[in-house]
């Protein structure tokens, strides 16, 4: 089977895809955050393919969409493979869109309920993709030897906690 691959960066397939999503799956699910919109955020080129992250009114998830086949691994769908950043390890599921073709996500928010308005959450999916991408700074200790962060033991929910205050 030959992935569909995506030389332009996939930011309108991403988003055609999760509003068609929107619009045939997930019309009157109570979920929904009335104040959200489909976005896609930030897609950049990540070793060979094509990472960012999703904005929808019940979800925000990082997306990885291939863009080339020669080093695309594929997932399979609704299976789950676990991809290494320099903020550690995430599993990222498998999945399938005719917008998209094969495609690989990893859920940050879900529901969306925290959020208050659109550009909130574009803020923090903006701050989660950074967040990915930088690895763990030495953490000072009086005293002790320096850890990094990695060393302890912290959730992906955990990693990319969100309180409002």
């Amino acid at each position: 089977m030959s992935v569909q691959t995506h030389t332009v960066n996939p930011a309108e397939a991403v988003e055609q895809a999760f509003f068609r999503i929107q619009q045939e799956r997930m019309v009157g699910v109570p979920i929904l955050n009335p104040a959200l919109s489909v976005a896609a955020i930030d897609f950049q080129c990540w070793q060979g393919h094509w990472l960012g992250i999703v904005v929808t009114p019940w979800c925000m998830s990082m997306l990885l969409v291939p863009g080339s086949a020669e080093n695309w691994v594929s997932a399979g769908q609704n299976k789950r493979r676990f991809v290494k950043f320099p903020a550690g390890d995430f599993a990222f599921l498998g999945s399938d869109e005719t917008e998209l073709g094969e495609f690989q996500s990893c859920s940050l928010f879900s529901p969306m309920d925290k959020f208050s308005c659109q550009s909130e959450a574009t803020m923090i999916a903006r701050a989660s993709l950074i967040g990915l991408l930088t690895a763990p700074q030495p953490v000072q200790t009086a005293g002790r030897e320096n850890k990094t962060a990695g060393e302890t033991s912290v959730s992906r929910r955990g990693f990319f906690a969100f309180r409002k205050q």
